[in-house]
C-alpha cells in the first residue's frame, strides 16, 4: 500500500525531495525549508494517505483541515506561496520516482489518490497562506493609513494656527510664526509626495522616459534652495555633465531625490550646509549625492530606511516613511541608495542608477 511505502521509505523520500529542492533555481531554498519543510510536508502526506486508506470513519474535510493548518505553519516559517506549491510537487515526484525504482506494488488507484490528496492539500494550504498574508497586509495598511492621516492632521493644525496668528497682524510674516507655517506646508508637501510615490510603486504604474541629468538636478535644486532658506541653511548644487542621462520615471526619481534633500535639511545643524551633486563612478552608473552636516549617524542608530523607525537627531517629527519609500522608488528604476557616514561632520546619501546609453545622431544623406 502507498501509505506503507511512504512510511518505510520516509528517509529516502526526504533525501530525494531535498535534492530537488536544492537544485531548484528559484526561489532559493532556505535553511528552514531544508531542515523543517520537507519532513513537515511528508508527515502531512503520510497522515492524509493513512486516513484515506483507513476503514475508520473520517471527519468530512479532514484533509483540507490538515492542509489549512499546514499552510499557516508554512507562513510562520517564512515560506512564500511559490515555495508551498513547489515543495508539494517535489515530494510528489520523489514518491513517484522511488516507487518506480523499488518496483513498489502501488496500484493506479493509489496513485490517483496521491494526486488527489496533493491537489486538495495544495489548494487548501495556498488558500490559507494567502488569507493570512492578505489579513496581515490589510492590518499593516490600515495602521499605516491611520498614522499618515494623523501626521497630516497635525501638520494642518499647526499650519492653521500659524495662519490665524499671521492673519491677525500681530506677528510678521518673516518671523518665527511665518517659519512655522512654511515648515508645516513643506511637511505636508513631502508627506503627500511620498504617499503618492508609494501608491504608484504598489500599483506598478511607471512612466519611464529619458531624463537629462543636468536639467533635472537644477530643477530640484531650485526647490531645495527654497526649503533651505526657510530653515536658515546654506544649499548648493554641483554641476553635471549635459551628456549624462538616465531612463527612469521622473516623478518617482524626483520624489526620491527630494526626500534625501529634505531629510538632509531637516537634520543639518543650524547654519550648516547641504549639497546636491551628480557624478559617475565607472561611466555606467550615475550617482546623485546629497551631503549634509548632521554631525554623523551614531553607531547605535537603527536602519534609517525602516518604515516607522526611529528618527535621528532632535527633530522627531514625521513618520519615518520617506527614506523607505525613496529606496523602493530607486530600486524600481534598477538602482539603490547607499549611505556614507562622516563621523563628527555628517553623511552622504547616494542614489545609484544606471546611466542611459548616449543617443547616436542620425545622419541623413541627401541624394545629389
Amino acid at each position: 500500500m502507498l501509505y506503507e511505502f511512504v512510511t518505510t521509505y520516509r528517509d529516502a523520500i526526504i533525501e530525494r525531495a531535498r535534492e530537488k529542492l536544492t537544485a531548484r533555481p528559484w526561489p532559493a531554498a532556505s535553511a528552514q525549508e531544508l531542515d523543517n519543510g520537507v519532513p513537515l510536508f511528508l508527515t502531512q502526506l503520510a497522515e492524509t494517505l493513512r486516513s484515506k486508506s483507513s476503514d475508520a470513519p473520517r471527519p468530512r474535510g479532514a484533509i483540507g483541515s490538515t492542509a489549512t493548518q499546514h499552510g499557516a505553519e508554512l507562513l510562520a516559517l517564512g515560506f512564500s506561496v511559490s515555495q508551498v506549491v513547489h515543495d508539494y510537487g517535489d515530494i510528489c515526484q520523489a514518491v513517484t520516482e522511488l516507487a518506480i525504482e523499488q518496483n513498489a506494488p502501488i496500484s493506479t488507484e493509489e496513485f490517483k489518490t496521491l494526486n488527489g490528496c496533493l491537489d486538495t492539500a495544495i489548494a487548501q494550504a495556498v488558500t490559507e497562506h494567502a488569507r493570512i498574508t492578505a489579513e496581515s497586509r490589510s492590518t499593516d495598511e490600515s495602521e499605516r493609513a491611520g498614522q499618515v492621516a494623523h501626521e497630516t492632521r497635525d501638520l494642518l493644525n499647526t499650519a492653521l494656527l500659524a495662519y490665524h496668528s499671521l492673519k491677525r497682524g500681530t506677528v510678521a510674516i518673516n518671523g518665527s510664526t511665518g517659519a512655522v507655517l512654511g515648515r508645516s506646508l513643506f511637511g505636508l508637501r513631502d508627506l503627500v509626495d511620498s504617499t503618492l510615490s508609494d501608491i504608484r510603486i504598489a500599483a506598478n504604474q511607471q512612466r519611464r522616459e529619458r531624463i537629462v541629468v543636468s536639467s533635472f538636478i537644477q530643477e530640484l535644486g531650485t526647490a531645495g534652495s527654497l526649503h533651505a532658506e526657510s530653515r536658515g541653511l546654506q544649499f548648493s548644487v554641483g554641476p553635471a555633465d549635459p551628456e549624462w542621462a538616465v531612463d527612469a520615471d521622473p516623478q518617482l526619481l524626483a520624489s526620491a531625490v527630494m526626500n534625501l534633500v529634505n531629510n538632509a535639511l531637516k537634520f543639518t545643524v543650524p547654519g550648516g550646509r547641504v549639497m546636491l551633486r551628480a557624478r559617475t563612478d565607472d561611466g555606467a552608473r550615475l550617482l546623485i549625492e546629497v551631503e549634509d552636516e548632521c554631525g554623523g549617524i551614531p553607531d547605535s542608530e537603527g536602519d534609517p530606511f525602516q518604515s516607522f523607525g526611529e528618527r535621528r537627531g532632535r527633530d522627531q517629527t514625521g513618520l519615518g516613511l520617506g527614506l523607505s519609500i525613496a529606496r523602493k522608488a530607486v530600486r524600481e528604476q534598477g538602482g539603490d541608495i547607499h549611505i556614507r557616514n562622516i563621523p563628527g561632520k555628517g553623511c552622504v546619501f547616494s542614489i545609484e542608477i544606471p546611466l542611459a546609453a548616449q543617443e547616436v545622431p542620425v545622419l541623413l544623406s541627401i541624394a545629389r
